[in-house]
């Protein structure tokens, strides 16, 4: 494991063509989304809002965002970026502890995680944290990129950065977004060579840190519970459960359709954010997920082979830390809905209604756009292939 290092730092030739199948598919999960949005809320929106199409157009909205920010990530050169990381990492870092003030921050459910933005909305820091923490990683992992020999201190400055994030977000009472981005970034670890001699004790020192956080909090360990009893907590914890999995075993093969027919969707909560996948399989049947799994799949194969072929290691590292956020979190989010794991909070990508997922979901797609400009040797052709 202390041989396995990604491609170290080469000297980078003019810009060429990005790569094209990876944008295409970025496009097409966008819109999927909104379709999701269009198809599977209008009950809540009416019910909510009066409006059958306001999780639509508020996710358009944020779409226009969003794509600023892909534009802006998929065009800056790296050393500029790598300029402004520190900007980038402790503004990030403040708006997560200013998301904890009160009278300045939002809280719902006990939980100080949103800071609002006048009538607008709001926004999640610990969203933005999950990119921040990708590009702090990858920076200091690539200034050791070259070095044949790795050594502690190499990787202490990362992970007590790392371990900042997920404290602060972890204050923020925001359990499985801290959770995840400490997975992803142990997954960076992983990759830029850590012994793990190292790292196999720290790992073991996080599982009762782990249970500690999980029963301090109530509402958690009744999550827990009744992930394998939910049948007793039919109208509380396990509600939502039970209710995602009678929407997708309704949608058969080929679906209910639009509109009406969707009667189970209208029964789950939240089901614009953390259930819109129950939506969808409800909709479109196994058929339809089929195609949403097949088009995440394509997205990551493409995603980690334009981590793979970057002559950068900045690059390289962030694109790898961009695509498992994603791809992960996807999984995650479709575990949850199909009551294979706990109920975690975490959004679906591209999918869910919410501004800041949105806009940090498509940056890290125009970083990875940005990355596959820097995978190819002079002729065209990918590096090492």
């Amino acid at each position: 494991m202390s041989e396995f290092t990604f491609k170290t730092d080469r000297t980078v030739g003019p810009y060429v063509k990005s790569d094209f199948l990876f944008i295409i598919c970025t496009l097409i999960l966008w819109g999927l989304g909104l379709f999701m949005l269009y198809i599977c809320t209008p009950y809540t929106g009416e019910r909510l809002f009066s409006n059958r199409y306001y999780f639509v157009n508020r996710q358009i909205v944020w779409s226009f965002i969003g794509f600023v920010g892909l534009v802006f990530f998929a065009l800056i050169p790296m050393n500029s970026l790598r300029k402004l990381l520190p900007l980038i990492v402790i503004g990030t870092l403040f708006l997560c502890i200013v998301a904890m003030v009160p009278g300045i921050g939002s809280e719902r459910k006990g939980a100080a995680r949103w800071i609002r933005i006048g009538n607008f909305g709001t926004i999640q820091p610990s969203e933005f944290a999950k990119f921040a923490v990708v590009l702090f990683l990858a920076n200091l992992f690539s200034k050791h990129a070259e070095e044949d020999v790795k050594t502690k201190q190499d990787f202490q400055y990362p992970f007590v950065g790392l371990l900042v994030f997920v404290v602060v977000i972890f204050l923020q009472k925001d359990f499985s977004t801290g959770l995840f981005v400490f997975f992803v970034g142990s997954l960076m670890f992983f990759v830029a060579g850590v012994l793990m001699s190292w790292f196999i004790p720290l790992m073991l020192l996080a599982i009762p840190a782990i249970v500690l956080m999980i029963t301090i909090e109530p509402y958690r360990l009744m999550r827990v519970i009744a992930f394998f009893h939910p049948e007793e907590y039919t109208l509380s914890s396990g509600y939502q459960k039970l209710a995602s999995q009678r929407s997708i075993t309704s949608g058969g093969i080929w679906g209910n359709g639009f509109g009406s027919g969707l009667t189970e969707v209208f029964k789950i909560p939240e089901v614009q954010t953390d259930y819109i996948f129950a939506g969808w399989a409800d909709a479109m049947g196994l058929f339809g997920v089929t195609i949403f799994f097949c088009l995440l799949i394509f997205f990551a194969l493409r995603g980690y082979n334009i981590s793979f072929s970057a002559k950068d290691s900045f690059a390289s590292y962030a694109a790898f830390g961009c695509v498992t956020s994603i791809f992960v979190q996807s999984l995650l989010n479709c575990a949850v809905v199909c009551g294979a794991v706990p109920t975690t909070g975490i959004t679906l990508p591209f999918f869910s209604s919410g501004g800041s997922s949105l806009i940090v979901t498509l940056s890290m797609c125009g970083f990875i756009i940005n990355a596959s400009r820097m995978g190819m040797d002079y002729d065209g052709s990918f590096y090492g292939r």
